[in-house]
């Protein structure tokens, strides 16, 4: 999305429109530039703070303030893709048929779904007023035919969206795929990061962030894999990589009255079918405070331990706070 911050968005790994077929935003970083906890400004490259550089690469940012990365970019100008809104009260099993369909994609083509109730406003499109929407968004990185064949074995399993703003685009436009809200909102949110997906589990998903649930909620699955599940050379610190999907649910709160309105109940309970099949988290999709436990959970048992130790090492009097905090290790 054009307004997302680049550098939060790529110290917790970055999964992007093209992330099934170029991997995470952070494996693409070349170098960083980190005032730490001392004052000093740090070059974190392969060559150059080492164990700095890893633990940036998808540890979050407990480790400095990044002032600075130098990326190595991919060449793209076009790509296919867009959205498709499925009224669930007609197409009941759309999710579980995108889930089915993500078996035999090609790792060019990276997609999502999410849930919503889609509000009786004006600018809303009528024929989605007041339903409960399953919205695919579909980015093809690959010829725009292609897609469209994809495309249709799509709407073979899902029957016929209530709208499509599938599309040939620039690159330049691609933030019209997910179509979210450019205005400021607080959030909370949580997530798991799992490795398949269970009918049975999506349609629990689907009911319970539905028209019933008690506080207003957004509801998200992603499809994982592909480059994302490849390590490359010098990796950094982004864990679980061989997640097939990410589960995510998220509700707007009042920045100022403080609390979450119930809203971190309501996702324990959307969140509960899938965890059967959970791995763990990922911090790009945690919104608000975050556990000790749920910071982690993010991580390999190993990984975790040495991001305490580089902690401890750039930061040990924890004077750099961050939502998803990483302590430093006990000293001695």
């Amino acid at each position: 999305m054009p307004g997302v911050g680049a550098v939060s968005y790529t110290l917790g790994g970055g999964v992007g429109l093209l992330a099934r077929r170029c991997g995470f935003a952070v494996d693409r970083v070349r170098r960083a530039e980190v005032v730490t906890a001392d004052g000093r400004l740090r070059v974190a490259e392969p060559g150059s703070e080492p164990e700095l550089f890893w633990a940036l690469r998808g540890g979050g940012g407990s480790f400095g303030v990044v002032t600075a990365l130098e990326f190595g970019l991919v060449p793209l100008r076009r790509v296919f893709g867009c959205g498709l809104y499925f009224d669930l009260a007609e197409c009941p099993d759309a999710v579980a048929a995108w889930a089915r369909w993500t078996h035999s994609v090609p790792e060019e083509t990276t997609s999502a779904v999410t849930l919503l109730v889609m509000p009786d406003v004006a600018g809303v499109p009528a024929r989605l007023r007041g339903r409960h929407i399953a919205q695919v968004q579909i980015c093809h990185a690959g010829p725009a035919e292609q897609g469209r064949r994809l495309v249709r074995k799509l709407e073979a399993l899902t029957g016929t969206p209530a709208q499509s703003t599938l599309r040939e685009m620039d690159y330049s436009e691609s933030g019209a795929v997910f179509d979210e809200p450019d205005t400021p909102q607080g959030y909370r949110s949580q997530n798991l990061l799992l490795d398949s997906l269970e009918e049975g589990a999506i349609e629990e998903l689907v009911a319970r962030a539905g028209p019933g649930a008690p506080v207003m909620c957004v509801a998200g699955l992603r499809h994982l894999g592909g480059a994302l599940a490849r390590v490359p050379e010098g990796a950094g610190a982004v864990g679980h990589r061989g997640a097939a999907y990410l589960a995510s649910v998220l509700s707007p709160v009042d920045s100022e009255g403080g609390g979450d309105g119930g809203a971190g109940d309501l996702h324990r309970r959307v969140l509960e079918p899938l965890t059967a099949q959970a791995m763990g988290r990922s911090l790009n999709f945690m919104f608000g405070p975050a556990s000790a436990a749920d910071v982690s959970a993010c991580f390999a048992a190993a990984d975790y331990r040495r991001l305490r130790e580089a902690k401890a090492a750039y930061d040990p009097e924890d004077r750099i706070r961050a939502n998803h905090p990483i302590p430093p290790a006990p000293r001695g």
